[in-house]
This record gives structure tokens, sequence and C-alpha cells, in this order.
């Protein structure tokens, strides 16, 4: 799965990596938690390019009578995501790209759970492979929310956990994001796991369990 993660690139970088003109300054992120706003990349209304969107880490699917359903729907399984009613509807119109550096990840260890951050090898900023939906509620209006594809977990993440967040290549990017995709099955190949030998792995202090703790010590590796 995945419950945490980081986005502290500048603006110019993301505007640059992700073909969106004049990218707003967001505030350096080490532990993203659900419920919290995440920044998202997505088709422009009217295909007139990417826009980058505010969204609400936890999708409500469209027909749903109660948000709290969007507690239990951080993460989308990749195997099923075109197929289930939450994610079906979203994952033929409403999918995404979620700007990360990094994320985490916990292993059971006989003394409790130890947190890994994990992150490309060389420190590249990346995509998750995302699913957002409009939600309306009578209170606070059209909210906007989102879901993170999962996969089963490559060699590095394997010894922690055995699933892991879809990494989306930036050559795919655009058909990714293509609202007007005739064939979404032509999308199964891209929900894979990442390359291994481009991620690394790193023991992080459990300061980071805490959704309130978000400071650049959240990603600093252990000291053995």
């Amino acid at each position: 799965m995945c419950g945490r993660f980081t986005l502290f690139e500048p603006d110019k970088i993301l505007s640059r990596e992700f073909g969106v003109a004049g990218f707003p300054a967001l505030s350096p992120r080490y532990n993203i938690s659900p419920s919290q706003p995440v920044a998202a990349v997505r088709a422009a209304p009217a295909g007139a390019g990417r826009e980058l969107a505010l969204l609400r880490w936890g999708l409500i699917p469209s027909w749903s009578k109660d948000p709290a359903i969007g507690g239990r729907l951080i993460n989308a399984r990749a195997e099923t995501a075109r197929e289930k009613p939450s994610f079906r509807n979203a994952f033929r119109r409403h999918r995404c790209l979620i700007p990360a550096n990094g994320f985490y990840e916990w292993q059971r260890q006989e003394r409790g759970k130890q947190p890994y951050f994990v992150r490309m090898r060389d420190g590249r900023l990346f995509a998750f492979a995302g699913l957002w939906e409009r939600w309306e509620s009578p209170d606070e209006g059209v909210i906007e929310t989102c879901a993170i594809l999962t996969t089963a977990a490559n060699a590095v993440l394997a010894p922690i956990h055995d699933r892991m967040p879809v990494i989306l290549p930036p050559a795919e990017y655009a058909r990714w994001l293509d609202p007007a995709l005739p064939d979404t099955d032509s999308l199964g190949p891209l929900l894979v796991p990442f390359p291994p030998e481009e991620m690394l792995a790193s023991p992080v202090s459990p300061r980071v369990n805490a959704p309130t703790v978000d400071d650049e010590k959240c990603i600093a590796p252990l000291q053995s």
C-alpha cells in the first residue's frame, strides 16, 4: 500500500516535469498523510492541456452517500480498479498523476513496525498513478478526492511490504492522463512494479508515524 509520501521539489521543476505552466509554489512536505490535500496533475477541462489540483487524499465515489468512505479508499488495487464500483468511473475518466519525491512503508519486526523511506536511487522526482473523483456535499459543496494505485512489491519493497504504489515512467504521462483514451485495458501494462534497480529504501525514525510531524528529519536515514 501507500499511506504516507513526500513532495518537496521546487515549483519550477514540477512545472517542467509535468507540463503545467505556472505551477504554483507549494510548501515542502515530508509526511503527507491520508485526508490531507495532495498536489495532483490532471487533464484540464475541454482538452486545454494540464492543470494542478489540490485533492483530498481518500477517494469518495460520486455515488457515495457517506464521505467517511474516503478514509478507507486511499489506495486502489491496480488488479481490480477497472472493475471495482468504487474506482471504475475514475479509472475510465478521471486519472491523474501525483508527484512525489519518495514514500514510506513499514516493515513488521519483533519490536514493532520499522518505517522505511523509499525513493529513486538518483533522488529524482517521480509520479504515482492516481485516480480522482468529484463528490457533492450538501454542507461543503463540491469535494475533489483521490486515491493512489498500488501493485505487487518489487525486489526493493518485498522484504518490507508485499505492495507498493504504481510509479509511471514520464513517457507514459500523456497516455495515462488522456480522458478520451478509447481502451483503458491498454493501460494495464503500465500498472506493474517499478524497476527495483532504480530505487532505494532506507530505515528512518519512527517519528514519521505521527501525521502531525512534517519536517526534513522524517527522511533522514537511521545511523547504524
